[in-house]
Parts: C-alpha cells; sequence; structure tokens
C-alpha cells in the first residue's frame, strides 16, 4: 500500500499501523495509534493500559480504547482543550512537573491537523 513505510517483520494484515506513541503516566499508559484503512484513510486511536493484579497476584492489564477518525479530529481537539482550560481556570495547573507527568502535559499538546 502506498502512502506509508512497511515496517521491519510486518505481516499483509498488519498494514495498516503507521505510528505509535507511548505516553507512560503513573500507574498508566496512554498509546497514540496512527492507522490507515484498506482506501488509506487515517485515523487515530487512543488506548488507555493499567496495571491491575488479581487475588492471587497475577498482573494483567486493563484496557480502554478510543477509535477517533480525521472528520472527528477538530471536534475533539477542540472539545479536549476547553475540557482542560476549564481545569486549568477552576483549579489551576495544578499538576507539578515530574518525570511521569511533565510528559503528559506535554502530550497533550497534540495538532491532530497533523496527523
Amino acid at each position: 500500500m502506498e502512502g506509508y513505510e512497511k515496517k521491519e517483520g510486518m505481516e499483509l494484515n498488519d498494514r495498516e499501523e503507521i505510528y505509535s506513541k507511548a505516553v507512560r503516566a503513573g500507574k498508566r499508559t496512554y498509546f497514540f495509534d496512527v492507522k490507515a484503512t484498506r482506501n488509506n484513510d487515517y485515523y487515530l486511536t487512543i488506548t488507555e493500559s493499567k496495571k491491575k493484579f488479581d487475588e492471587s497476584g497475577a498482573q494483567n492489564f486493563e484496557k480502554h480504547k478510543i477509535f477517533l477518525y480525521k472528520e472527528d479530529f477538530e471536534k475533539f481537539s477542540e472539545g479536549l482543550e476547553e475540557a482542560v482550560d476549564y481545569i486549568k481556570a477552576t483549579i489551576g495547573d495544578i499538576v507539578e512537573a515530574t518525570p511521569s507527568t511533565s510528559v503528559v502535559k506535554s502530550e497533550f499538546d497534540v495538532d491532530f491537523d497533523q496527523i
């Protein structure tokens, strides 16, 4: 498929994955994955992954995923920005810069038009 480079060892059924960015934030990891449909339209998946332990102590991961399509990028970006601005105006920018939180703060400055 044209429009992106094939990754090393990438199988034909994995052809839609274009770009991936993982952001670790405390007990959670957020994955921003750009993928392509068969028609080479791009979309974004945002996955929250949180480590959990069951009664026996075995580790597993709880995951939540959002699919964001290009026609929704602008509205989603506006809504996210408004919500973050509301929180900052109401309670202030209380997130202190630590190695895990400083990365998260910068990752929310996403320009969806560049994806």
